[in-house]
């Protein structure tokens, strides 16, 4: 668990770490190349460490080397990812893509990940179907293979229904070995989208449009190795934005990609805060007297719904009546009985959260429900008054990396206790 103490100035400079959710499809999109593979910045986490063991029981070979891993996937066996390992983590379904492309057969069990609503994965197969792949369910584990007398997948038309992010990058895994053309309409735009074809490009792909609905992948027959970065955690970066608003504190946030935090900014903006890019890659934070403002979370480039629970915390202590509206996931208000635990106004009606400022947060015990509502519930305990207890850390620490120290490096009084058992 983690003890805070509340109402303590932060001040000076943050690094961002890698970006989780590029980092782990990343991973996965090494499965479509035979040569080594050296991804950098990417970060320390439970869910980095479950993927690294996924792909080691696929065949791979991985060394680790601080922020830096070494990936031979030279001897891979596609059909034994074990089911423990992928219920526990979503991510490692993408590997799906990458192991039809290259194999022409694979078999997955039905992914976990965090319980804030439905991620079916009807888009990935209805994708891969379109691409000539016969996809079935039996006892949770996806079966695919390529049909016919048919090597490859084949180059396709897909309308994806919904801009889901994983189904884009399923898709795009598989269609860098297909053969042919693939457009995918209607795709996820999001920054993780444009680095996986960044990095597939690097390694040989032929993809253009990543970023916008239209993303083209024109096959090809193999790729080679690559030396890559891993982009900057956005997520992470809005968090310690929201932490040095919700502490009235001057704070720089560094490593960061300024473009990503569009949505981000303008709303502490909008709340009263001012963020000025002080360098490339440095935005600093200055604090202002809060205000209520509305947020719905939507698809990027939109507001993101990761950002949604850490910014309910801010707002419950801003002046005046706020109004969020959940568009993306409808399990993901869960944290707002742990806010009203420490005293935050907050009514919920469907998807709405309804919040009215209060002058102060109080310390209480609070559990977190999943990961992005762990930040909001430190972030609570950074403004709170007195001392707040965070359990259910193994949610924060899928995805955020040496969280509590990056905070006590900006002054925060804040401490790791481990239980005995």
């Amino acid at each position: 668990m983690l003890e805070i103490w509340g109402r303590n100035p932060l001040q000076g400079k943050v690094e961002i770490s890698g970006a989780k959710n590029s980092a782990l499809v990343l991973m996965a999109g090494s499965l479509l190349c035979p040569e080594d593979c050296r991804l950098s910045n990417v970060p320390d986490l439970v869910d980095i460490r479950r993927m690294i063991q996924i792909l080691t029981a696929l065949g791979a070979k991985i060394s680790k080397t601080g922020n830096t891993l070494d990936i031979n996937v030279r001897e891979i066996n596609p059909t034994q990812a074990p089911y423990d390992l992928v219920s526990q983590l979503r991510a490692s379904f993408f590997a799906i893509g990458a192991l039809l492309a290259r194999f022409g057969v694979v078999r997955i069990p039905l992914p976990g990940g965090c319980a804030i609503g439905a991620r079916p994965v009807e888009l990935h197969v209805k994708g891969l179907q379109a691409m000539g792949a016969k996809v079935f369910i039996d006892s949770g584990i996806v079966h695919a293979h390529v049909q016919g007398n048919k090597s490859r997948l084949q180059g396709a038309k897909i309308y994806l229904d919904y801009p889901s992010v994983g189904a884009t990058e399923t898709l795009i895994m598989a269609a860098t070995l297909a053969e042919g053309e693939t457009i995918i309409e209607n795709a996820a735009q999001e920054p993780e989208i444009v680095d996986l074809a960044n990095f597939c490009c690097a390694m040989g792909a032929k993809i253009r449009g990543a970023g916008t609905n239209q993303v083209i992948i024109s096959g090809v027959e193999s790729l080679h190795s690559v030396d890559y970065p891993v982009i900057s955690d956005r997520i992470e970066a809005g968090t310690f934005l929201v932490a040095g608003a919700i502490t009235h504190s001057e704070i720089s946030v560094c490593s960061v990609v300024p473009e990503h935090l569009v949505p981000v900014i303008a709303k502490l903006e909008a709340i009263g805060c001012q963020v000025v890019a002080e360098s490339n890659n440095c935005l600093k934070l200055i604090p202002g007297e809060l205000k209520a403002t509305d947020i719905e979370t939507l698809p990027y480039p939109g507001f993101p719904t990761d950002m949604q629970a850490q910014f309910m915390a801010l707002l419950s202590v801003s002046e005046g009546h706020s109004l969020i509206t959940e568009t993306v996931f409808e399990n993901r208000l869960r944290h707002v009985a742990e806010l009203q635990r420490m005293g935050a106004n907050i009514r919920v009606k469907g998807n709405h959260a309804m919040i009215q400022g209060v002058p102060a947060l109080s310390g209480a015990p609070v559990m977190a429900t999943d990961l992005r509502a762990s930040a909001a519930l430190v972030l609570a305990g950074l403004a709170a008054q007195g001392k707040t207890i965070v359990r259910g850390l193994h949610h924060l620490d899928r995805g955020y990396e040496n969280l509590e120290a990056k905070l006590r490096g900006l002054g925060a009084k804040i401490q790791r206790i481990n239980q005995k058992i």
